[in-house]
């Protein structure tokens, strides 16, 4: 192919990096790729490896006269043993000639426009060499045309070349292009060796590529925990001072990022270094609260190593229930203020799921579809208190009763409440409904049965344990 013989021949410059202090530079000067392709014998990426989708896909806009390539994390998972999640294509086609190539495939995106290509109930996402959006077409630097004043980009719809390409991704190991044709890995910035020497660094300046996405800022945390890598040190150095920028990325997209270190699978690693690095302000409250030696505590590492285990086991985990777990302690500081003022201890806990809520929204945008899972976790703890009657028995009945059921397992663990709730529940479910109706307990005080019904009296009930099971935690 004419596109592969002039690489072959092209005179590449050392590759360098340059420090913070000359950040004002142009991107485009910062570094400079040289081209190191890896054969087979070295690297031992075996293309059976690859998704079928994917391969057909790069070898099929190879055939249609463009370059493509398999690149990314997909690259750097196969390459560390482990088994990527989805497989990422980058050509030198634009988004429309990608679209007409294939039948099933739609073009998305604003901010950045891809191509996702379908092959049966596969999807792999293709995108076109990016090219460097500081510089005009004059070739003039123009460091503020799209960003914004903190130097974060808003708009990189700018394409290129693939030396261009290689120099807009994030970090080494994540800027290898692998030839599913030729078993060929292209080595634009040494990132093999990085993979090797499990050393995570950031192509290009540190500070300007942080304040160009600090995104990137969680990113290297999780990439580091995830992959058992360290940091390089000039890519570690200034996340504290610009730790302050994820103030102005879009409440949505923090979320996600947040979403994915708290879902890697090691997020007791990721958040002991967001605690250590002090970013986890801001992001989560319930982070924030933590204190040494505290039963909060306890719950919270409770939590995240369930998770960690469920996930490094490829178990499904709830988003809803983590985040119910995550921020409980926020709910149940608030609910003890309420009761402690004098209020209902019913009314005040629902009360706190409001203040909660509506103060998280301003921080760290939940979508609305895990809002109600968390609530009504929340509201059914109390629940777990009634053991005379039939409550127990509607209880179990509730659509949500395991996640709730679990939820309060992790609170007994934890020392908040009497593990012997946690036992009898544990009992009452599996038990036989002799054996049940034996369980129940009898020497509760009867209640005198309000007019509006059998579901006030229950709640009533509730109320009244609550308070007087629970008491203050602060």
């Amino acid at each position: 192919m004419a596109w592969y013989s002039q690489y072959l021949v092209m005179i590449h410059k050392p590759f360098h990096r340059i420090s913070g202090k000359n950040s004002s530079a142009s991107f485009s000067e910062s570094i400079t790729p040289e081209l190191r392709i890896i054969q087979y014998k070295e690297h031992g990426l075996i293309r059976n490896n690859i998704s079928p989708c994917a391969t057909k896909v790069t070898l099929d806009l190879q055939e249609a006269g463009y370059s493509a390539f398999i690149v990314g994390g997909a690259v750097r998972d196969l390459l560390l043993g482990l088994k990527p999640k989805d497989f990422d294509i980058v050509t030198n086609a634009k988004p429309e000639e990608i679209r007409a190539l294939f039948r099933r495939s739609r073009i998305i995106g604003r901010r950045f426009r891809l191509v996702h290509v379908m092959c049966g109930s596969d999807t792999v996402e293709v995108s076109t060499f990016r090219g460097d959006s500081f510089t005009n077409k004059n070739g003039k630097s123009t460091p503020h045309q799209h960003a914004d004043e903190h130097g974060r980009i808003l708009r990189d719809n700018v394409f290129g070349s693939q030396e261009e390409d290689v120099k807009r991704r994030d970090f080494t190991v994540n800027a290898l292009f692998y030839d599913p044709d030729r078993e060929e890995i292209w080595d634009y910035l040494c990132g093999y060796g990085d993979i090797k020497s499990k050393q995570l660094r950031i192509i290009g300046t540190p500070l300007q590529r942080y304040r160009e996405d600090p995104i990137r800022i969680l990113r290297a945390i999780r990439l580091a925990a995830k992959l058992d890598m360290k940091i390089d040190a000039a890519t570690a150095q200034p996340i504290g001072e610009l730790a302050p920028l994820l103030q102005n990325v879009p409440p949505s997209r923090l979320f996600d990022e947040v979403l994915k270190i708290l879902l890697c699978g090691y997020a007791q690693i990721c958040v002991a270094d967001l605690r250590s690095r002090g970013l986890y302000h801001g992001l989560l409250p319930i982070l924030d609260m933590i204190a040494t030696e505290s039963v909060d505590e306890r719950f919270i590492s409770l939590v995240l190593k369930s998770t960690d285990e469920r996930v490094q086991q490829e178990k499904s985990v709830s988003p809803g229930f983590l985040f119910a777990a995550l921020l409980w302690h926020g709910v149940l500081v608030a609910w003890n203020k309420r009761m402690a003022a004098g209020e209902k201890s019913f009314p005040a806990l629902h009360m706190a799921i409001k203040d909660l809520m509506e103060a998280q929204e301003k921080r760290l945008v939940i979508p609305r579809r895990y809002d109600a899972v968390m609530q009504e976790i929340w509201a059914m703890q109390p629940r777990f208190l009634g053991r005379s009657g039939r409550r127990p028995f509607r209880l179990l009945e509730h659509p949500r009763f395991r996640a709730a059921y679990d939820f309060m397992l992790l609170r007994c663990e934890s020392g908040e409440i009497d593990i012997e709730l946690g036992n009898w529940w544990k009992k009452f479910q599996n038990a036989k409904t002799s054996e049940q109706e034996s369980m129940l307990f009898r020497n509760e005080v009867p209640r005198k049965r309000r007019k509006r019904g059998r579901r006030n009296e229950a709640v009533a009930v509730d109320t009244q344990s609550i308070g007087s099971t629970l008491g203050p935690t602060e």
